[in-house]
């Protein structure tokens, strides 16, 4: 899978230049919803698979505020912290329902938004995607060993058949991971809402 190895090391060189949108790139100042889809799309097109992807719409964001992921604009205007939830909804509508995402970040939002008790979302957020680097160090080794252990699968098959099936042995590993990821995570939202609800009771 060598000419492979080179197309995933041009994938993993591509995702180690992500970065995040930085809390100082974000507008002091109130946005209208214009503005606000402009310097998400502009910001975030880095991660679109397709040019004609849709970072953000007008209508995700009404239905984000509809669906209570998103605290309602004051005079239709957006504050940076609305920006910063709406880049964490963003990372999570890729795999989580909007249920769980709002399970996950009203207790943040209620707490955090608008700077309520002395550590704004603001500084949520800085802490949370601080750890981006280390994060992303850590997932290109292990995206690099599961593709030498797919690389030592299929030994019995033709030379022909070998690379795709080979190819196909390490989208599997990489999907199971996600897949595992995701249980994790949606048991962890489900045991915060359980706590949540006794909490309340």
């Amino acid at each position: 899978m060598n000419h492979n190895m080179s197309q995933i090391n041009q994938i993993l060189e591509k995702l180690s230049r992500i970065d995040y949108i930085k809390p100082g790139e974000i507008p002091n100042i109130e946005l209208y919803m214009d503005q606000v889809t402009t310097f998400m799309d502009s910001h975030l097109a880095h991660s679109k698979r397709y040019e004609d992807d849709k970072i953000l719409t007008k209508t995700m964001i009404n239905n984000y505020a509809k669906n209570k992921l998103l605290p309602p604009p004051a005079k239709k205007k957006y504050t940076k912290d609305h920006m910063l939830l709406l880049i964490f909804i963003y990372y999570f509508k890729s795999f989580l329902s909007i249920n769980d995402i709002q399970a996950l970040l009203a207790p943040v939002c209620d707490r955090y938004f608008g700077g309520k008790d002395g550590i704004s979302l603001e500084d949520v957020y800085e802490e949370v995607f601080s750890m981006k680097k280390e994060q992303l160090n850590a997932l290109v080794q292990d995206v690099k060993q599961k593709f030498e252990t797919a690389d030592d699968t299929f030994e019995n098959l033709p030379e022909e058949e070998r690379e795709p099936m080979r190819m196909f042995s390490f989208i599997c590993t990489l999907a199971f991971d996600v897949y595992v990821k995701k249980q994790i995570i949606e048991s962890l939202i489900d045991e915060m809402a359980a706590g949540k609800n006794m909490q309340e009771k």
